[in-house]
């Protein structure tokens, strides 16, 4: 091949390198983008599988922080989620509305965080050491499989997050069964308090009515002592 044909051949492939440069810039960054996929914590161990472990701590200065994943079990056995540790601080389980544990049934899943579903709790993020941004060791316990490790990001409620975290837990304030109890001894004082005022009222009543027929008779008694003398 000829000096000239070598040229020309290195020229092409020039400009076609620089086209593919082009189009993938007028793409722009979205193009990148699109080949992120976010890193949400997952691990396994036997059977069981915990997928989109995060940590979602409150945006109201609370210094609460709620745990939330998807544990799912592929045994034949149910299992049954008895605690959750974040850096050895150990979080407060919630069970969905309805339910006394929270169970990872065979071949289905458990949902922890959102509307409906059990939560888990962490009530001093301080304590734990959790602060947004870290990817903060927890440990799920198991009722068969034991301990599930691994490491969850840790996010401000806000966005996507903002319907699982702290301030979406049922809260502290609600009423508890078996508080109305209070309403009820108000509303006991009142009829009490009306009984009483209603005795005191016959009695005041009856002493005026005594009260009136003194003077009465009094009169009737001096004039019957006058008549007599004279």
């Amino acid at each position: 091949m000829s000096s000239s044909l070598r040229r020309g051949a290195l020229a092409a492939t020039t400009l076609a390198l620089a086209a593919v440069s082009l189009t993938a810039c007028g793409a722009g960054n979205d193009a990148q983008t699109l080949e992120v996929k976010p890193d949400n914590a997952a691990t396994h161990v036997g059977v069981i599988k915990v997928q989109n472990a995060n940590i979602v701590t409150d945006t109201k200065g609370s210094g609460e922080a709620t745990v939330t994943a998807r544990i799912f079990n592929d045994g034949d056995r149910d299992q049954t989620l008895k605690g959750i540790r974040v850096d050895g601080a150990r979080a407060e389980l919630s069970p969905a509305k309805g339910e006394k544990k929270l169970v990872v049934p065979a071949g289905g899943s458990l949902a922890l965080g959102g509307k409906g579903n059990a939560s888990a709790l962490l009530q001093d993020v301080e304590a734990a050491g959790v602060k947004d941004g870290n990817a903060q060791p927890v440990t799920f316990d198991l009722s068969r499989t034991g301990a599930v490790k691994l490491r969850a990001t840790v996010l401000p409620a806000k966005h996507a997050f903002e319907t699982v975290g702290p301030s979406s837990s049922p809260s502290d304030s609600a009423p508890r069964p078996g508080s109305s109890a209070s309403p009820g001894q108000d509303g006991a004082e009142s009829p009490s308090d009306d009984a009483s005022t209603g005795a005191s009222a016959d009695e005041q009543g009856a002493g005026a009515s005594e009260g009136a027929t003194s003077p009465s008779s009094s009169p009737g008694t001096e004039q019957g002592g006058e008549s007599a003398g004279d």
